[in-house]
C-alpha cells in the first residue's frame, strides 16, 4: 500500500488527510525533517511514498496527476513530491540533506516537499510535473492565502477537467465529435465500478470478433449487425484510453494489448468480410489481403519516419514551417487529420459501407481511401526529408536498422557489401531497396505460377537488401528502408498465392502476413517502450524479409498450387505460433517488472 507522510502543522479544517486516503494512501503525520525523514525509512522499499505539505491546498486530481501516475518514477507538484520504489534511493538522498540542512526543525514559512523537490532537480534527477492547467495545487503562507486558494479551487469544477483530460488532446474529427463527447463518461462509469482499462480493452476485442464473425454470415442482416459492432466496438476502442487517463491506470500489458488489438481487431474484420463475401459467391480474398499489406505499410511509413526523425538534431524544414502556419487555421487542421483517413473516420467508413452496400465495395472504398492517404502523408514526410538538413542520430539508426527485420542471409550479404555501400552516395539505400522490391513483386505479378523467375528476382531482392543495410541508415530518405521491405516481402506473397489460382490459397496466405506483420508491430512497439528489438534468435528463427521472400518464392517454384496452398498455411502457423508465444512471454515480464508504459498520444492510427 502506497504511503503519504503529512509534514508540518496540521491546518484546522483542512481535507488533505482524507483527501489522502481516498486516493489509496495509508497517512503518517510528521512533525519536521527529522521526523519525516524517520518516517520515510520505515516505508518498505517496495511501495510508492509521499511526501506532503499538510497545509496544501487544492483539488484532489491535482493530488491525483502529481501522486497516482504509474508512469513516471519521480513526480511533484506543489506541496507534494512522489517516488516509486525504483527512485527510491534518490528521494532519501534529497531528504537526507534537506534534513542535515534544517536540523531537523519543526518546518517554517516554507515547504519541506518543495525543497525535497528542489534538491531531487539538483541532483539532475528526472521529476515529472503533471500539466495542472486550471487545476489548483498551492501551498499557502497565511490565512488570506489560504481563503484565496480556497476560492480558486471552488471556482473550477475538479470532475470537469479530469473528464476532458480523459480525451485525448489530438484526435480525429469523427472520434472528437462523434464518439468522445458520450465515451467519456462511459469511462467514467466503468472507473465508478471497479473495471480496468484492460478489461475494457479484452471487451472491445470480443465485439469486434463477434462483429467479423456476424459479417461472414454473409447475409444483409448479418452485415447490418456486423456495421452496428464494429462502432460498438471502436466506442470501447476510446474507452479503454480514456478510462485510464481518467483513473490513471496505465500499464506496461495494457499499453500493448491496446496497440495490438486494434491491428486484430480491424484484420479480423476484413477476413469475415471476406467470408461473408464467398458465401454469396465472390471471392474478395485478394481485396482483404491488398487492404491488410496496404494499412500495414501505411504504419510502417508512420513508424520509421518518426523514429528517424523524433531525436535528430538542426530538424527543421520549410515544409514542416508551412504545417505548422496551417495548423493556426482551424478548419485544414480538420481537413488534414481526415485525409490521412485514422481509425475513427476509417471504421466509420468500414462500418457504414458493410451495412449499406457489399464486401467488395467496402473493400475498393477502403483501397482507393487508404492509398490516398498514404500517398498525401509519404509524399509530405518525403518534401520534409529533403528539405530540413537535420542530422540523425545512433539511435534512430539502429531503429531503422531493427525495424528492417533484416534475417541472417541479409545481414551476411552486407558485411561483404560494407566497403561498396560507403562509396555509394546517400540516396543508395532506398533506391536499391525500392528497386530490388519492385523486381520480386513484378515477377510474382506478372510470370505464370510455378516459372524460375520469381526465384531469380528473390535472390536479387537478397542482395539489394543487404546493400541498402550494408551502412548506418542516416540518409535523408533511409526511413523508407523498412516501408520498402515490407511491401515487397507482403505483395510478394500476396501474388504468389493469386497466381496459385487454387481455393484457399489467399485465405492462408492472409494468415501467413497477418502474423508477420505481428511481429513487425511488435518490433514496432518494443522500440517505442525503450525495450529494444525482439531477440536476434526470434529473427533468425523466422527468416528476416529477405528469407521468408526466397522461401516463398522458392516454394512457389517446387510445389503444385494445392501443396503450396499447404505450405502457406503451414507457414502462417509456424511464424504465428513462434512469434505469439515469445512476444506474450515478453509483455508479460515487462509488466512484472514495472517497465514503463507506452500510449499512442500523438496521430490516431
Amino acid at each position: 500500500m502506497p504511503t503519504a507522510i503529512l509534514t508540518g502543522q496540521p491546518v484546522p479544517g483542512s481535507s488533505i488527510e482524507s483527501e489522502l486516503r481516498s486516493l489509496g494512501f495509508d497517512v503518517h503525520l510528521a512533525s519536521g525533517a527529522a521526523d519525516t525523514e524517520t518516517l520515510l525509512a520505515r516505508v518498505p522499499g517496495e511501495h510508492r511514498v509521499a511526501v506532503v505539505d499538510a497545509r496544501f491546498v487544492g483539488h484532489p486530481h491535482a493530488l491525483r496527476l502529481g501522486l497516482t501516475d504509474p508512469r513516471f518514477p519521480l513526480a511533484a507538484i506543489p506541496g507534494a513530491v512522489t517516488a516509486q520504489p525504483a527512485a527510491r534511493q534518490a528521494l532519501t538522498r534529497a531528504m537526507a540533506r534537506e534534513n542535515s540542512a534544517d536540523g531537523g526543525t519543526v518546518l517554517a514559512v516554507d515547504s519541506l516537499a518543495d525543497r525535497i523537490t528542489a534538491a531531487l532537480d539538483a541532483d539532475g534527477a528526472d521529476v515529472h510535473r503533471p500539466e495542472l492547467g486550471s487545476l489548483v495545487a498551492a501551498v499557502p503562507a497565511d490565512p488570506q492565502a489560504r481563503n484565496e486558494a480556497r476560492q480558486a479551487v471552488a471556482a473550477v469544477d475538479d470532475e470537469a477537467v479530469r473528464l476532458k483530460s480523459a480525451v485525448k488532446a489530438r484526435d480525429g474529427f469523427v472520434t472528437t465529435f462523434f464518439i468522445s463527447p458520450y465515451s467519456r463518461y462511459i469511462a467514467r462509469w466503468c472507473a465508478r465500478r471497479g473495471l480496468t482499462p484492460n478489461q475494457v480493452t479484452t471487451a472491445s476485442l470480443i465485439t469486434a470478433l463477434i462483429a467479423a464473425g456476424c459479417a461472414a454470415t454473409g447475409t444483409r442482416g448479418g452485415f447490418v449487425a456486423a456495421g452496428v459492432l464494429l462502432i460498438a466496438s471502436f466506442v470501447l476502442d476510446c474507452t479503454d484510453g480514456q478510462l485510464a487517463r481518467y483513473s490513471l491506470q496505465y500499464s506496461t500489458l495494457g499499453a500493448w494489448l491496446d496497440a495490438t488489438f486494434d491491428r486484430a481487431k480491424e484484420y479480423a474484420y476484413y477476413a469475415g468480410l471476406a467470408l461473408g463475401a464467398a458465401r454469396g459467391g465472390d471471392d474478395v480474398w485478394a481485396l482483404a489481403l491488398g487492404a491488410m499489406v496496404l494499412q500495414t505499410c501505411r504504419h510502417v511509413v508512420d513508424f520509421s519516419f518518426n523514429e528517424a526523425n523524433h531525436d535528430a538534431t538542426a530538424n527543421t524544414s520549410p515544409t514542416a514551417a508551412l504545417s505548422d502556419k496551417l495548423d493556426s487555421v482551424g478548419w485544414t487542421v480538420w481537413v488534414r487529420r481526415m485525409i490521412v483517413l485514422p481509425i475513427g473516420e476509417r471504421w466509420a467508413m468500414i462500418a457504414v459501407l458493410t451495412a449499406l452496400t457489399t464486401p467488395r465495395i467496402t473493400f475498393y472504398a477502403l483501397l482507393i481511401g487508404c492509398a490516398f492517404s498514404a500517398t498525401y502523408t509519404t509524399a509530405g514526410r518525403v518534401l520534409r526529408s529533403l528539405t530540413r538538413r537535420a542530422t540523425r542520430t545512433d539511435r534512430a539508426a539502429k531503429a531503422l536498422a531493427d525495424l528492417a527485420d533484416s534475417g541472417p542471409l541479409a545481414e551476411a550479404a552486407a558485411r561483404g557489401l560494407r566497403g561498396t555501400a560507403r562509396r555509394l552516395p546517400a540516396i543508395t539505400a532506398p533506391a536499391v531497396a525500392l528497386l530490388g522490391g519492385a523486381a520480386v513483386v513484378a515477377t510474382a505479378a506478372l510470370t505464370d505460377f510455378g516459372g524460375p523467375w520469381p526465384l531469380v528476382a528473390a535472390i536479387v531482392y537478397l542482395l539489394t537488401s543487404a546493400l541498402a543495410v550494408a551502412r548506418p541508415l542516416k540518409g535523408a530518405l533511409d526511413w523508407l528502408v523498412p516501408p520498402f521491405f515490407r511491401a515487397a516481402e507482403y505483395l510478394t506473397v500476396l501474388f504468389l498465392a493469386a497466381k496459385a489460382d487454387v481455393n484457399g490459397a489467399l485465405p492462408a496466405a492472409f494468415g501467413l502476413v497477418a502474423a508477420v506483420a505481428y511481429h513487425h508491430y511488435d518490433t514496432v512497439y518494443r522500440i517505442r517502450g525503450d525495450a529494444g528489438a525482439p531477440p536476434q534468435w526470434l529473427v533468425r528463427t523466422i527468416g528476416g524479409h529477405e528469407g521468408r521472400t526466397l522461401v516463398i518464392c522458392v516454394l512457389a517454384a517446387l510445389l503444385t498450387a494445392p501443396q503450396f496452398k499447404l505450405a502457406l498455411t503451414v507457414l502462417a502457423v509456424a511464424v504465428a505460433l513462434v512469434v505469439l508465444v515469445e512476444s506474450i512471454r515478453f509483455w508479460v515480464a515487462a509488466h512484472k517488472v514495472g517497465a514503463p508504459a507506452v500510449h499512442d498520444e500523438g496521430e490516431p492510427a
